[in-house]
């Protein structure tokens, strides 16, 4: 069976290190887990984080695959910005990263992205 490759939402990130719902996705061989740029931010810049928080997040971020910025993610991030004024600046940065790189979107915050066109997004 064929890997299926998703973005992860840093609000499934969070439910995984607080209380291990999504073990299914980040333990499973079927799935290659992607997160954004941004996702990596929100996590380490959790307020009163711990560094035994700190290494485990970066343990687990280190058995996934990060988008990095390039020019097409920035572009696509400023066109969403144009379109959709509304949409976090945070939403829009990982809503690009995973139009870009064709990758469909787990979120619980289906709402925050159900406004971007071509978007998939699996709710969580």
């Amino acid at each position: 069976m064929a890997k299926v490759s998703v973005l992860v939402d840093t609000d499934v990130f969070i439910d995984y290190f607080n209380s291990g719902r999504f073990s299914s996705l980040f333990d499973s061989s079927r799935f290659t887990v992607y997160y954004s740029v941004v996702t990596k931010k929100e996590l380490l810049s959790k307020p009163g984080l711990r560094e035994a928080e700190r290494q485990a997040i970066l343990h687990e971020l280190s058995q996934c695959r990060i988008v990095k910025l390039t020019e097409a993610i920035t572009t696509r991030y400023s066109e969403l910005r144009e379109r959709h004024p509304s949409l976090d600046k945070e939403d829009a940065l990982i809503a690009a990263s995973a139009l870009v790189k064709s990758l469909p979107l787990v979120t619980r915050n289906k709402r925050h992205f159900r406004i971007v066109v071509g978007l998939t997004v699996l709710g969580a």
